[in-house]
């Protein structure tokens, strides 16, 4: 399994050779540095910890975990001690270089958060019919219980908060690998807004 972490840039536009245009969204892949490595004797799971980023201010106990490899933003983790074919170690750093191109990913993020919606749109309801004295309630619910247990069960298709949850989209393909500029073009789009945080694994 291959696992890095990047940032998505936007969508753009690529050109094969015969001048089919493909389009992709771009990915900057942030140096990811190897800071921590977990053990199934003393942390019950094997898995490698990495820092991504920079950031300017950090703790005294922050700068002691990392031992001085970097000043990361976020650091996550990725179960297994390999990464591709690869044993890891503390210290070791990833780029594009890890992927190639034609090779199939998945890439998650968190999607864009739209606000409160209703059921109509955040669920996909029919809702009720144009005429015959529904004329306030055309976007409602409808029934959500009955007089037992006499209290809403949980998991009920409703209004609510749409969006800013983690989403990953499945069998993407690597078009092009820019190894000055450290970009991956993927084609198709990705998840979440530009700026944010991705992570692009192997299927595998």
């Amino acid at each position: 399994m291959k696992n890095i972490v990047g940032k998505k840039l936007g969508m753009s536009q690529y050109f094969k050779e015969d001048g089919a245009v493909v389009p992709v969204t771009l990915i900057e892949i942030w140096p990811n540095v190897v800071v921590q490595l977990k053990s199934f004797d003393k942390d019950g799971y094997e898995a490698m910890q990495v820092g991504y980023g920079t950031r300017k201010k950090q703790t005294k106990a922050f700068k002691n975990h990392v031992k001085g490899l970097g000043s990361f933003a976020n650091l996550r983790e990725f179960l297994g001690l390999k990464n591709g074919e690869k044993e890891v170690a503390v210290g070791d750093k990833f780029d594009a270089s890890l992927f190639e191109v034609g090779e199939v990913v998945r890439v998650t993020g968190t999607s864009k958060g739209k606000g409160f919606a209703g059921a109509v749109k955040r669920h996909g309801f029919r809702g009720m019919p144009a005429s015959h004295g529904h004329k306030a309630v055309t976007r409602h619910v409808g029934s959500i219980g009955q007089r037992f247990p006499q209290h809403t069960l949980k998991g009920l298709r409703m209004a609510g908060r749409m969006g800013a949850a983690k989403t990953t989209t499945r069998g993407l393909k690597i078009v092009n690998i820019d190894l000055d500029k450290n970009i991956i073009a993927i084609k198709g789009a990705i998840p979440g807004n530009n700026g944010g945080t991705v992570q692009i694994s192997s299927m595998k």
